[in-house]
């Protein structure tokens, strides 16, 4: 079973940026879709970013212009580069990895969370 590890949340102020890391524990990523998503309470959980194994990316409409998703395949991690935060992005983070190839399906793996605050 494949362990997703993320990280790099924290506390920023309106404007301010982050950039979250998600390490996958096997060698996975060129083969997989990764996606980032969030939830905040009370709202249902959300894809904000992905990255299919050929390298195309999507993200949604209200983080297009801000976030990045990019990775790095050598070292089996994919980043959430956010920028231009507002405290709408308050949420926890969520790494997802689905694959064909590799048979994980029924809504993939997922990490355990990073928080993302952000106040004034």
């Amino acid at each position: 079973q494949v362990q997703l590890v993320e990280s790099g949340g924290g506390l920023v102020q309106p404007g301010g940026s982050l950039r979250l890391s998600c390490v996958a524990s096997a060698s996975i990523l060129s083969r997989s879709v990764m996606g980032w998503y969030r939830q905040a309470p009370g709202k249902p959980r959300e894809l904000v970013a992905a990255v299919s194994g050929g390298g195309t990316t999507n993200y949604a409409d209200s983080v297009k212009g801000r976030f990045t998703i990019s990775r790095d395949i050598a070292k089996n991690t994919v980043y959430l580069q956010m920028n231009t935060l507002k405290p709408e992005d308050t949420a926890v983070y969520y790494c997802n990895v689905r694959s064909t190839y590799y048979n994980i399906g029924s809504g993939g793996y997922w990490g355990q969370g990073t928080q993302v605050t952000v106040s004034s």
